[in-house]
């Protein structure tokens, strides 16, 4: 096999696979047109960020049958037109936890000992002493927004600095987090309590801008903030302001709305404000580490068929893979949707199989359904092989049920979720065997393509209620792609279920909860799933 590795990769990484009888070419300097000549003749690709693998690349890879990425991330590879290839594209999942997660750590001593200050003070020839008065970290609240893998070591080594820790995740379960030494609490109680708050969450639309200017009056006088998750989580114009009148007192940031940070930046302007150019996961140790894993996933894969840290395939036998395909794709759609609609400690997940789907291997759909659920609500990357990992981490009850009546179906899958004191069921079919469709929302009959942005409303079944909701969107230029409506009776509750053309602005989510008759809105956002 003939491998390229077009970002610079640890020689350990290299030596892994030049040992397992690799061919492998170290090429760092391929200009785009280079990159689209030269990948024709290779069988395997290892990138880091700096390589675009873009549809045009991967159309023009006749041979390639693997794409590595040496770390987590994998927005610059286009997974779908890989995915549409048959080329399986893997990362290294963990990889980078621990580096981020010191980090983090490095990042608050340094805000909170004015430390990056204090060194330009004395390189510009002064002696500023009393300037730098620094805060202990001894016994102060650290509150962490998110725990996942990078925010549950982030746990432990605060607790090695004896602060006591407090955290929001309501996708936790409660005897995980018991386990952890930490304090699970809503958001405003982690806002009001805590003297330094740190976000270990996803981007999603429910998280982006989730630190903002009414947040923030929500903290103590003087919190510090810490981002080495995701630009966009804090508001950066409302962040400014609030450094401006000290009621934030400091800031440290690894990660910006907009990479790279433009040197006009106002936060830049700001002595109380320090950053490093997305470096959480820059140390020599993970850098081999990513390097070393991603060779022996490649050695894996192409010596026993393994396809470990895959993020587009499940482990599943090639000749059951073209049946299995379709089911996979509703199976992780379903996930990603359920995921958007449950809050609380998840605690059980149930997945039934009816029809003729029930004599397929379903353990990969099972895992496909986690790993939909879990991306959704991480931060952590997650994927076919790390799902099922995570749900027993975090102490998720998984079952399967099997049967051979499907009903009015070929075909049928059923999610259960559990969640604190809910419990949410979705169904799914395929039609013509190939196309995806939910076709039961907690017990509410319906036929929708999930793809796309939607608005999940309940309301109250009364006259006029499609027509205000309606009218919101068409005040603010949104356009319905489809519609759907269902009740379970005559005057009772009712479920409409709305396709955008685009996301829907917060403040136009905010108005359509106000109207009439208006029970819930969500939004479920499934326009990156596979």
């Amino acid at each position: 096999m003939n491998i390229l590795v077009s970002d610079s990769l640890s020689t350990r990484g290299i030596e892994v696979l030049q040992q397992a009888g690799f061919t492998v070419e170290v090429n760092t300097k391929l200009s785009k047109e280079e990159l689209l000549q030269e990948i024709k003749r290779f069988e395997g690709l290892i990138v880091r960020s700096a390589t675009k693998v873009t549809a045009e690349v991967i159309d023009a890879a006749d041979r390639l049958k693997i794409i590595g990425r040496a770390g987590t991330g994998l927005d610059n590879v286009d997974s779908e037109a890989a995915t549409r290839r048959g080329i399986v594209v893997m990362n290294t999942p963990g990889g980078n936890t621990i580096t981020t997660a010191e980090h983090t750590i490095a990042m608050i001593v340094a805000m909170s000992r004015n430390i990056p200050q204090a060194t330009a003070s004395m390189k510009a020839g002064k002696w500023e002493k009393n300037k730098f008065m620094g805060v202990e970290l001894y016994n102060k609240t650290l509150g962490l927004i998110g725990l996942g893998q990078i925010g549950a070591y982030v746990s432990k080594l605060a607790q090695g600095l004896s602060m006591n820790v407090i955290g929001y995740d309501p996708f936790l379960a409660p005897e995980r987090a018991r386990k952890m030494g930490i304090e699970v609490v809503e958001l405003p109680e982690l806002f009001r309590r805590s003297d330094i708050i740190s976000v270990h969450a996803p981007l999603t639309s429910d998280t982006r801008a989730l630190i903002n200017a009414t947040t923030i009056e929500k903290m103590k006088d003087g919190v510090m903030l810490v981002n080495c998750a995701r630009g966009g989580i804090v508001h950066e114009g409302d962040l400014f302001k609030a450094l401006q009148t000290k009621k934030v007192g400091a800031a440290a940031f690894d990660v910006f709305e907009e990479e790279p940070m433009k040197p006009d930046h106002p936060l830049l302007t700001l002595d109380n404000f320090i950053s490093t150019p997305h470096i959480g996961a820059s140390t020599g140790e993970a850098q081999e580490n990513v390097a070393i894993g991603i060779a022996e996933q490649f050695v894996d894969y192409f010596k026993k068929g393994i396809a470990r840290g895959a993020v587009n395939i499940p482990l599943v036998p090639p000749e059951v893979l073209p049946k299995l395909q379709p089911y996979l794709g509703l199976a992780e759609r379903m996930g990603l949707f359920q995921g958007q609609l449950i809050d609380g400690g998840l605690e059980r997940v149930t997945v039934e199989y009816y029809g003729e789907v029930a004599g397929l291997p379903v353990a990969p759909l099972t895992v496909a359904v986690l790993k939909g659920l879990f991306a959704s609500i991480l931060e952590d990357v997650v994927n076919y092989v790390n799902a099922p990992i995570i749900a027993k981490e975090r102490g998720v009850e998984v079952k399967e049920v099997k049967s051979s009546d499907a009903g009015d179906f070929t075909s049928l899958i059923r999610i259960r979720v559990e969640a604190s004191d809910q419990c949410h069921q979705l169904a799914g079919t395929l039609y013509h065997r190939k196309e995806p469709r939910i076709v039961e929302s907690n017990a509410y009959p319906v036929e929708v393509i999930p793809e796309g942005h939607m608005l999940l409303i309940y309301n109250v079944d009364r006259p006029g209620v499609i027509g205000s909701v309606g009218r919101v969107l068409g005040d603010h230029d949104i356009n319905i792609a489809r519609m759907q409506c269902s009740r379970a009776e005559r005057g009772g509750n009712a479920l409409l279920i709305i396709g955008l053309d685009a996301p829907l602005p917060a403040q136009v989510l905010e108005t359509i909860k106000r109207e009439k008759d208006i029970l819930s809105v969500r939004l479920v956002d499934l326009s990156k799933a596979l």
